[in-house]
This record gives C-alpha cells, structure tokens and sequence, in this order.
C-alpha cells in the first residue's frame, strides 16, 4: 500500500522537477551575440577612415557611437590631456545597464586609432573593439539583469601620440581609473574585462601576464564551456593596455587581446589593417566568452 500510494507521488514529483529543467536552465545560460550585428558595426566604424585624436574622423566615431547609444544611460566623460603633441580634448563613453546586485561589472576597448599613421583605417586595432561593444550594448538594452550592473567603456587616446610610454599612452583609461579611484567607486567593480584587437581572423587571444589570475582563469572557464578553449592562451606575454590603470589600483582586470595580428604581426599599426582581415567568428567568439564570464561572475 505504501508503495502504490507513494508512485503517483514520485511520478508527479519527478515531472514537476523534468519540467521545471529547461526552465532553470534557460534561466542560467548567458546570452549570445550577433556575430553578423557586430561584424556590422565594426564594418562602418572602419569606413570612417583613420581616427586619430583631434581629427575629423575620431569626431565622426564619437558621433557614430553616440548615435547607437542613443535612449541608453551615458555618461561621456570628457577631459584635456597632455601629449607630446600637444593638448587634445578626449572623451570617454560609458553606458550604463543596471542589475538588481551590489557592484559592477566594467567591459571596456578603445576607439581611437594611432596618431599620425597615413592610411590606416584599424579595423582590428580599434574598430573591432568598438563594434563588439555596440554589440554588446544590444544584447543589454532593455533587458532587467538578475546580477551585478554592466558599465561598457569606450575608451579614447589608447594609442601612443609619439612613443609608447607610461605617460604617453593609454589616456582615457588613466584618466577614468583615477577619476573612479577618487569618487570611491573603484571597489565597486567586480571585474574589468578588456577587450582589444580581438577581430583577427586567426584568433589566439594571449595569456596576458599583467592580468589578475583568477580573472584570466574565469574567462578560460567560461571559453571552455562553450567549446571555444583552443582559441584561447595559446602564448603567455605581458602586455602594456587600457587595463594596466585599473590592474595599478587593485581592480581585478583582464585583458583579451590578440596581439599577433598577420604573418610576423605584420598588420598591426600598418595599411594592412583591413576590414578584410577581421572575421566575425571571432567577434562572435568573444563576444560569447564575454558574456559567459559576465554569467559566471554574477554567481560569485
């Protein structure tokens, strides 16, 4: 009697968790991006032409991203910096997608393309890093998230004026760094993910040694949950990027970069970076492991 009273009990205890399965899995999966969307966006930020500060084309991108953005939260955050080649007037934008938890997590790539090259258009050094973030705002806008914020960071003045240095460099992210540091915001970032150069049609993004470990270990987790390991790590190198600021005042920071960009690195900072070399496989690869980490990191 006991075990005949107890079967339809199990059975409807059983179907009521089968059921309720693909619900809570539905719930717990990251969200995808667009692959063609962004290909998209990286595609007409290129065919602006050259963007270098303080010329009409970084004007004609800033102008293009406030256009995308437009009916988000933005904060464009402008300041005067001090270069070798004088003072220019930068700006960063920061849209903002709010979450029902304490904290922030900040995705952020530069717009900008190097001062004083002839010709060249940085599809992948710069392009590609704006176009994803487009993306990114798409797949935010409008939706309530169950986690921590989501602050995108276009960052202005990444590249060197004259010479690669401390000072000459990196701009926008120094300045935002210590303007966060300075209004108490800073220990409210659960993470900084950067990405940079991450368009390359042959993609192997670095085990960037300047990064925060357990960070750089989150991305890989969140790579290898969606097949994409073999993509990532491939080399360990330092590298010198908008994350650095951040990394310098303790924010757990992670830089996504595929530095080796063309036979012997040949396309970076040349003509040769062209929209014909960004692919958006490897958009959509970021873009997908991006969003996956930001997954992982609201269940911290």
């Amino acid at each position: 009697m006991k075990r005949t009273a107890l079967l339809p009990v199990f059975v409807l205890l059983v179907s009521v968790v089968l059921l309720a399965q693909p619900a809570k899995k539905a719930a717990a999966s990251a969200p995808k991006v667009n692959a063609s969307r962004a290909m998209q966006f990286t595609r007409e930020v290129t065919a602006i032409g050259p963007r270098p500060i303080g010329s009409a084309g970084h004007k004609a991108v800033e102008a293009y991203i406030r256009k995308q953005l437009k009916g988000d939260t933005v904060e464009e955050d402008v300041f005067k910096a001090k270069t070798p080649a004088g003072e220019f007037e930068m700006r960063n934008f920061i849209a903002k997608y709010p979450g029902t938890r304490e904290g922030i997590i900040v995705v952020g790539g530069h717009y900008d393309t190097n001062y004083g090259l002839k010709r060249y258009v940085g599809a992948n050094d710069g392009g590609s890093s704006t176009g994803l973030l487009l993306e990114l705002a798409a797949q935010l806008r409008g939706k309530k998230r169950e986690g921590y914020s989501v602050w995108l960071v276009w960052f202005d003045g990444e590249e060197a004026v004259r010479e690669w240095s401390a000072t000459d460099s990196v701009y926008g992210s120094r300045h935002l760094a210590q303007k966060w540091r300075q209004s108490g915001l800073l220990p409210k970032i659960k993470g900084f993910l950067l990405v940079d150069m991450i368009g390359d049609a042959d993609l192997n993004i670095e085990k960037e040694q300047n990064s925060t470990s357990w960070l750089q270990d989150l991305v890989y987790s969140a790579a290898s949950k969606l097949g994409y390991q073999s993509y990532f790590y491939g080399r360990s190198i330092a590298v010198e990027d908008d994350h650095l600021p951040f990394v310098q005042m303790g924010v757990p920071s992670v830089d996504l970069i595929d530095l080796d960009y063309g036979p012997n690195n040949s396309y970076h900072h040349t003509p040769k970076d062209t929209i014909d070399k960004v692919s958006p496989r490897s958009l959509e690869i970021v873009g997908n492991t991006v969003l996956q980490t930001i997954h992982l990191l609201d269940q911290k």
